[in-house]
């Protein structure tokens, strides 16, 4: 898979927007979008009109880069969406967001999409009691996601500090088990992402 050359700090100060790839660095005094609030680049301050290609691609580049998707994953999410009934921008997100690399940061697993991405492909964790170390997994409702009985050590900083996270509502903890449970297909007022 291709890797994303550019650093996150300036990914986020390309769009713009806090897109919370660092982790606790990004709500800390240390983001680089409170120090310069200008794209990268010798001509990142230039004022510049954007047509409607450039804001939709923006919008599609945003995106790809919260989740941390290639190009042609991003691809195939589209074509899977434009092919089911419903709204093909709801249902890409739906679909993003059921990625089980996604799910362990939104259970608080990692602290960034990145970091869960890498948890994931050392294989640290079991859907519904089978080990799965392919981070663009669609988990799907009422799957249990858990940690492996081999990485229980590895957690056990995390899971204290699991208890008292706050979830969305599409997903359930139970910290007595240290499981995360998807409870329903998340809908788009829940998906809490600056995308239009």
């Amino acid at each position: 898979m291709g890797k994303h050359k550019l650093a996150d700090c300036k990914q986020c100060r390309r769009e713009g927007e806090r897109l919370l790839l660092k982790g606790s660095r990004c709500n800390s005094q240390k983001c680089a979008l409170l120090r310069r609030k200008t794209a990268p680049g010798m001509h990142g301050a230039a004022v510049k009109k954007q047509s409607e290609y450039a804001v939709r691609l923006r919008e599609k580049q945003k995106l790809r880069r919260i989740f941390g998707v290639s190009e042609k994953q991003l691809w195939h999410c589209f074509e899977k969406a434009h092919r089911t009934p419903g709204v093909t921008g709801t249902l890409i997100l739906q679909i993003l967001e059921r990625r089980l690399d996604n799910i362990a940061y939104r259970l608080g697993f990692a602290a960034s999409r990145k970091h869960a991405r890498q948890l994931v492909k050392h294989g640290h964790f079991q859907v519904n009691g089978k080990k799965v170390d392919l981070p663009s997994y669609q988990v799907n409702p009422a799957d249990k996601i858990s940690i492996r009985p081999a990485s229980q050590k590895s957690f056990s900083t995390a899971l204290e500090r699991l208890k008292e996270a706050q979830y969305p509502a599409w997903l359930k903890f139970d910290p007595v088990v240290g499981a995360g449970v998807v409870v329903a297909v998340p809908e788009r007022e829940e998906i809490d992402y600056p995308i239009d």
